[in-house]
């Protein structure tokens, strides 16, 4: 069990206890356990007891449900509270904007038990009758339900990749004479996945007793993180042409030509090297413009991790990261990057422990401190300011005039129709101290839609104002979406790939910002990151 499964669980058990009314401070007490853990880098499973109980927000208490659910798989006391409510009930947890207080409202007021129920009661206009909801909240809560019923059996690619690619390791070394690859969503590297299609030369792995794999909800191959895993079987020799067939659009597979259905090879490189070829990477063969580019033998130039030369958008201790400055900077230095922007919190952002201004220079001053030991290494004095109602930052001018990098973010009041978040965020990109527009839709993929913005407008303000526009690159993000990338940088403007890092290890999230990047034909020539320290700190001045 890794450290998000243990935190989740410390998750579950304050609200279904704050569901039951219990004691606030017990709760108080696992919700500081799970904010501490999810976030935790090493593996709690191998570390001694006293060293997990040193942990801040842990605890004697805390650590032996801690050793209880390792060595058990569950807590006692959560197996108590989740016999006594609903399965539907336990489930309305997932809604974003139901707390467990308000759950337990339509639960003893309505007799509601599932989503279901509560979709049911919002288009029967019922939830209204229920203490301390309206018209408006009743309509906003229908809204997240259908999102929420409708994202089901879909998981995030970040969250699955690197287990599905052990698997398929696993699968590949127990029948080595075989060829298996990922196909579908998967092997396109979709933002979204729904099933995992494996094409293969062999389909007895599926009935392969003996090759176990241990997932979040049980352990075999047919089910795979809660995902269907299926085969498609094909002969050896097809195996090249049928990759690139199924993870490919069908008008990108026609535009390669006719000649494609005689091609016997077993890899899908070998497939474009017999046609004559670029080859195109799986992340763009939707695309038809990259058949055409491979028709004509032309390089494709997309942006590779190697190509990123820093680190921007990262927190620290200072708010609501899990690791000090320095930390975060040796974890760069470790991983061959010659900056880091540290872009904690604004003040406004109460809920992250934005910085005022004393702690602001507080924090300069340790970044002079730090700077000074270095000598091919610069961390960067930024921060990710909260865009305000009318779209102002969140400090006066003689504070924002002293950041070397500002990224401007909407991080609360987003319920917007299309036209005020666009002159929110426009209002944004206008100020001279912006560099880089954060996250532009708010989105969580599965979680909630981000908020409508007229995104042709949002790219001409950035192009006028010679602002960036963030990839963020949390795989709960990936926003700005792939999508919209071709336009942006056909405009002029950068994208910068963060990882929106709040502990050393999400550093790492950059890969997943790379791979939609790629997905949207980003080249180096129009990624920020690309830039070295001089040349990114000459956006200072625009």
């Amino acid at each position: 069990m890794n450290n998000r499964e243990i935190a989740k669980q410390f998750d579950l058990l304050a609200n279904l206890m704050e569901l039951h009314d219990e004691n606030p401070f017990k709760i108080r007490s696992y919700n500081s356990a799970y904010n501490v853990l999810r976030k935790w880098e090493s593996p709690l499973s191998t570390m001694d007891h006293k060293d997990i109980e040193a942990i801040p927000g842990i605890g004697k208490s805390n650590l032996e449900k801690i050793i209880e659910l390792l060595s058990t798989g569950q807590i006692k006391i959560l197996k108590k509270y989740k016999d006594i409510t609903p399965l539907g009930v336990i489930e309305l947890l997932n809604i974003r904007g139901l707390g467990p207080k308000k759950i337990r409202t339509i639960w003893q007021q309505l007799d509601i038990t599932s989503p279901g129920d509560l979709l049911y009661a919002c288009n029967e206009n019922r939830l209204i009758e229920a203490s301390g909801f309206g018209t408006k909240s009743q309509e906003d809560i229908r809204i997240k339900l259908e999102y929420y019923l409708a994202s089901q059996g879909f998981i995030q690619l970040g969250y699955i990749l690197d287990d599905a690619n052990d698997l398929l390791t696993a699968i590949r070394n127990r029948y080595p004479n075989d060829l298996f690859d990922w196909v579908g969503d998967l092997g396109k590297k979709m933002q979204i996945v729904h099933g995992l299609d494996v094409l293969c030369t062999n389909s007895d792995f599926l009935k392969d007793t003996e090759l176990k794999i241990e997932t979040e909800e049980e352990t075999g191959l047919l089910k795979f993180k809660g995902q269907t895993l299926s085969s498609i079987i094909v002969p050896k020799d097809a195996f090249g042409k049928e990759l690139v067939r199924l993870t490919s659009s069908q008008l990108f597979f026609e535009a390669l030509g006719e000649n494609t259905q005689n091609i016997v090879v077993e890899s899908d490189r070998s497939f474009f090297q017999i046609l004559g070829k670029t080859f195109v990477p799986a992340e763009v063969r939707e695309d038809v413009k990259y058949a055409q580019l491979a028709n004509e033998n032309k390089s494709l130039n997309l942006i590779e991790e190697k190509d990123v030369k820093g680190v921007i958008h990262s927190h620290s201790t200072y708010s609501d990261g899990i690791n000090t400055i320095a930390s975060m900077a040796q974890a760069c230095i470790d991983r061959g990057y010659e900056y880091l922007v540290i872009t904690d919190h604004s003040q406004s952002a109460g809920y992250a422990g934005g910085l005022k201004i004393d702690r602001l220079e507080q924090q300069w001053e340790e970044i002079d401190k730090l700077n000074s030991k270095f000598s091919n290494f610069k961390i960067i004095k930024g921060i990710e300011s909260d865009i305000l109602g009318n779209g102002d930052l969140d400090y006066p001018q003689n504070v924002l005039e002293q950041f070397e990098i500002i990224i401007a973010s909407i991080h609360s009041g987003m319920s917007m129709t299309e036209e005020k978040a666009t002159e929110r965020l426009i209002n944004a990109i206008k100020n001279p101290y912006t560099h880089i527009l954060g996250h532009p839709t708010g989105r969580l993929l599965l979680g909630r839609p981000g908020y409508p913005i007229n995104h042709l407008k949002i790219i001409e303000a950035c192009a006028e104002y010679n602002v960036a526009i963030e990839l963020n690159a949390n795989p709960q993000r990936l926003d700005l979406d792939y999508q919209w990338i071709k336009l942006a940088t056909d405009s002029g403007v950068k994208i910068a790939i963060n990882p929106d890092a709040h502990s050393t290890g999400q550093i790492d999230y950059i890969r997943f910002g790379i791979i939609a990047a790629r997905k949207g034909g980003l080249t180096a020539e129009f990624c920020l990151n690309r830039l070295s320290r001089e040349e990114l700190l000459g956006m200072k001045k625009k």
